[in-house]
């Protein structure tokens, strides 16, 4: 009986162990989490504006020039990735500078130029996600 407790306990023990381990190894890299985050804030906000129609050009100029600024720091939040990846990110850059040029007044406006930023997006995270 003792030895079946001392099993068991050990498996416990060796199942929490590699729970930490998991979790450490998982936030190895928080930078690149936390620009990912950042990038999803402010590009959800603009797709939340233009749901509820309330697409205020300010507000509007803010998120993309904060998208752009966080796209700059992919390259140091993902070191050591392969080209095809730098030719994503260059793309989502030139993208977003379109659509920061375009400055949509209006929903519509938004809208459109908010396509192709997500569409970049979503090519990016279905190759490397």
């Amino acid at each position: 009986m003792r030895s079946a407790l001392l099993i068991v306990l050990g498996l416990v023990i060796g199942i929490i162990g590699t729970v930490f381990a998991m979790n450490a190894l998982h936030d190895r890299e928080p930078y690149s989490h936390t620009v990912m985050t950042t990038m999803a804030h402010h590009a959800g906000a603009l797709s939340a504006a233009v749901k509820a129609q309330k697409c205020d050009a300010t507000q509007s100029q803010q998120h993309l020039t904060r998208l752009l600024e966080t796209q700059s720091d992919l390259s140091e939040a993902f070191p050591g990735v392969d080209q095809p990846f730098k030719d994503e990110e260059t793309r989502l850059r030139e993208k977003t500078q379109a659509a920061l040029a375009a400055a949509p007044a209006d929903c519509a406006a938004l809208a459109a130029v908010m396509k192709p930023i997500g569409e970049t997006c979503q090519s990016c995270h279905q190759q490397y996600r």
